[in-house]
């Protein structure tokens, strides 16, 4: 099934589960207007089209600092000697395994790469940059930043 059309039923369907996934067929069949087989058979596609990779729970970092009594975000920028596309993809493959590293992204100007990533404490940060990036000999920069507050987070794509 490669017909990626969508209509207005699709569009109201896909803003719905990005604001809250965890709705009941019925639930969301009624706030899109439609029929629960309908909204059923609908999220479906979206799921078989791959425009829904998957259905996650977004913690709260600072709530969960508080509960573990730590917590740390950098915002990296990693800039490499060679830029090839082989050496841009080896550089993506070691990080994807990674789950401290909960972004990758290819830009453009400026460094090669910009990665969010999650660390439990700086040491721990410390290690992971250690073997992501000082055990590359094609990684020539790092520049961290390290956030103190996160005032805006999202996960929706706007659809319009």
């Amino acid at each position: 099934m490669n017909d990626l059309s969508l209509d207005a039923l699709d569009l109201r369907l896909l803003a719905c589960l990005q604001r809250d996934a965890s709705l009941s067929n019925q639930a969301l069949a009624t706030q899109v207007g439609t029929s629960a087989p309908t909204c059923l058979r609908r999220v479906q596609r979206l799921h078989t089209l791959g425009l829904i990779e998957r259905h996650v729970a977004i913690l709260n970092p600072q709530r969960l600092a508080q509960a573990l009594g730590h917590g740390l975000t950098a915002i990296v920028e990693v800039t490499l000697d060679q830029q090839h596309a082989q050496a841009l993809q080896a550089f993506e493959d070691s990080v994807a395994g990674e789950s401290r590293v909960q972004q990758c992204y290819r830009v453009s100007p400026g460094p090669d790469f910009v990665l969010v990533v999650h660390a439990a404490t700086m040491p721990d940060y410390h290690q992971l940059s250690q073997r992501l990036f000082g055990a590359n000999a094609n990684v020539r920069n790092v520049k961290a930043y390290f956030s103190v507050h996160r005032s805006k987070f999202g996960a929706e794509l706007p659809l319009t």
